[in-house]
């Protein structure tokens, strides 16, 4: 799932929930200027790529993907809906995950404004809001 022209800024919040298959490899949310330059890849792999019960997180500029940070903190269940937030300023993005825990992941691109979100993977958008 893709939407554009979807404006995310600074000091706003972005709820997401979503249900990963049972039988959910990995998800991912892609939050950028479009698919070419992604300022947030958040990425819950359950066993992909090598990575089990891991998130991924990356930025993309122009095409090209950054440095991956991995993250071992993994509240998330195949099959079961979950929610979670994402705010960010200039310099960071803050995740709180279903289970309160907080992540933060450096806003490399450094913009206070996006309008590219896309879902990709083994799991179903629930629902989106932006407050």
């Amino acid at each position: 799932m893709k939407v554009q022209d979807m404006t995310f800024k600074e000091g706003q919040e972005l709820k997401i929930r979503v249900k990963p298959k049972d039988d959910c490899c990995s998800f991912s949310i892609n939050i950028g200027h479009d698919s070419e330059n992604i300022a947030m890849h958040f990425n819950p792999r359950f066993d992909y790529g090598g990575d089990s019960n891991t998130i991924v997180f990356n930025s993309m500029s122009g095409g090209s993907w950054m440095d991956e940070h991995r993250e071992g903190h993994f509240p998330f269940s195949r099959g079961e809906e979950c929610k979670f937030y994402i705010n960010f300023n200039n310099e960071q993005f803050y995740i709180k995950l279903p289970d309160g825990h907080m992540i933060n992941f450096p806003n490399r691109l450094g913009e206070v404004k996006y309008k590219y979100f896309a879902v990709n993977g083994d799991a179903r958008i629930v629902g989106i809001k932006i407050n």
